[in-house]
């Protein structure tokens, strides 16, 4: 049975949250006077106005079963995305709601698709909340809350659970908050370190809106040129570092904080993803040179190795247009954006340990085909895998598979009736680089176009794909299933 209670609570306690989030960039628009303020003052008094009468009094019993933690992380990413489009609409700068909606999910997933066409007219109280978005959601806002309500702690283990990304998800310590608070501190001290390295080339603006961006493996950039606007080898060189670093599980860093170094070595996926960025690294800047596409392998190695990592990072940021690269060196971003970063990371993509695990599953199905009596358990970091992850993670792929191919339908459907011009490539990679919440795709979405002219029914479908891939789908799919609201 759900109890509505608890759901009810932490909803508004969201409500509440983002209303004190979006006071920062209300008081930057107060400070440099811009017309927004007025947006962001609608907005802040109806998020405290509908979440403070719910939150004067707690739930007596704050359990959630698994089904309600993960309603109540569906719901929320949906409550958050729904008021943050508001200041837009408000403020008149995206005055079409279902446009504004698809940019505030888009922020919020960390994907970092727009259909904003002048970023640069946007005033920098917008620039900085459409950044937020990306930083408040890379960790997440439930993880957030559960770092600061120690009265749900671990009683909410299944909430933690539906928003955080991977297969399997555990606590670094015994309190569940001082896990969340462990996870948030990383983060902060991360970003921190970044602002203050690109400020040394950057204005401080420029540096947060990139480093939220970063942090978050979101893409929102403050210029219409994303990162190649600064056309410096200093930025390009430390948001790539930060870009890899953030596609890495948050458990990595706390084990080396601790000292705990042989499980940061015998970690499979931290060394997949090693592999697979450096190979591809390698291989895209010698094509591109061989290619004639830059003069120097070095150069090469600058935007090949930039843009390898913002792919596979699901970050999205820009410093070429890899659409006028070799077909090979495309075919590898285009295949770098199903793999993702890690599980436990603000990445997006199906993650390099289900990858791993699908892999592991795919030879462990060939050799017991040959051998059917063989029994050959399946291993992961040494230790045997649960049978029941290994079949969730098919499972995923399965239904991640059939969301791709019916979003892809409906989105090419839906701009060829419409009379858009449409190519196969555009419909593909829209859905392909927003289920995975990598930001640009090809043609006419591709890293120097916008999701602008897409029609408003296949905004919402990628929209729906955002939210989906950004909750590991199932949180999303049981906000619509019949039976998840009996006996509510």
């Amino acid at each position: 049975m759900i109890r509505l209670r608890p759901i009810v609570y932490l909803l508004s306690f969201i409500a509440v949250i983002e209303a004190g989030f979006m006071a920062i960039p209300w008081i930057v628009g107060i400070a440099l006077g811009d017309d927004t303020v007025l947006a962001f003052g609608v907005t802040i008094a109806a998020l405290l106005a509908i979440g403070i009468p719910f939150i004067v009094k707690k739930p007596v019993d704050p359990h959630l079963s698994p089904k309600g933690g993960f309603l109540i992380a569906a719901l929320s990413w949906v409550v958050l995305s729904v008021f943050g489009a508001l200041p837009f609409v408000i403020s008149g700068y995206i005055p079409d709601f279902i446009d504004a909606l698809f940019e505030t999910v888009s922020g919020f997933t960390t994907t970092g698709a727009s259909i904003v066409n002048n970023v640069e007219a946007l005033p920098k109280s917008l620039l900085l909340w459409r950044s937020l978005t990306h930083w408040i959601g890379g960790m997440g806002i439930l993880v957030f809350i559960i770092a600061i309500l120690p009265r749900f702690d671990n009683r909410i283990i299944h909430v933690f659970r539906a928003e955080s990304p991977g297969p399997q998800v555990g606590k670094l310590v015994s309190k569940l908050r001082f896990t969340a608070r462990i996870l948030y501190g990383i983060y902060i001290v991360m970003t921190v370190i970044e602002i203050a390295l690109l400020s040394v080339e950057m204005s401080f603006f420029d540096a947060v809106i990139h480093s939220f961006g970063t942090a978050g493996t979101g893409g929102f950039s403050s210029r219409n040129a994303s990162v190649a606007a600064f056309d410096s080898a200093y930025v390009d060189g430390v948001i790539t570092v930060f870009m890899f670093l953030f596609g890495i599980n948050f458990n990595i860093f706390y084990f080396v904080l601790i000292g705990n170094f042989s499980s940061v070595f015998r970690n499979e996926e931290l060394r997949t993803y090693f592999f697979v960025v450096l190979f591809a690294i390698f291989s895209v800047a010698t094509v591109n040179t061989l290619d004639n596409v830059y003069e120097t392998f070095g150069e090469s190695m600058r935007y090949s190795s930039f843009q390898v990592v913002s792919v596979m990072s699901t970050t999205g940021f820009i410093t070429a247009d890899y659409t006028l690269w070799p077909t090979y060196s495309q075919a590898v971003l285009f295949i770098l954006m199903f793999l993702g970063g890690c599980a436990g990371s603000t990445a997006g993509g199906l993650k390099i340990s289900r990858i791993v695990i699908l892999f592991k599953t795919s030879i462990q199905g060939i050799k017991k085909s040959v051998s059917p009596r063989l029994v050959l358990p399946l291993k992961i970091d040494g230790k045997r895998l649960d049978p029941a992850v290994a079949s969730g993670v098919t499972s995923y792929f399965s239904i991640y598979m059939l969301i791709l191919g019916l979003s892809f339908f409906l989105v090419a459907l839906s701009n060829s009736h419409l009379g858009h011009n449409d190519t196969l490539l555009t419909s593909l990679s829209s859905v392909v680089t927003c289920i995975n919440n990598v930001g640009p795709g090809w043609d006419a979405v591709g890293p120097v176009s916008n999701f602008s002219g897409l029609s408003g029914f296949s905004k919402l479908v990628l929209s729906f794909d955002m939210l989906a891939g950004r909750l590991e789908l199932l949180p999303l799919l049981i906000l619509f299933y019949p039976k998840s609201w009996k006996n509510a």
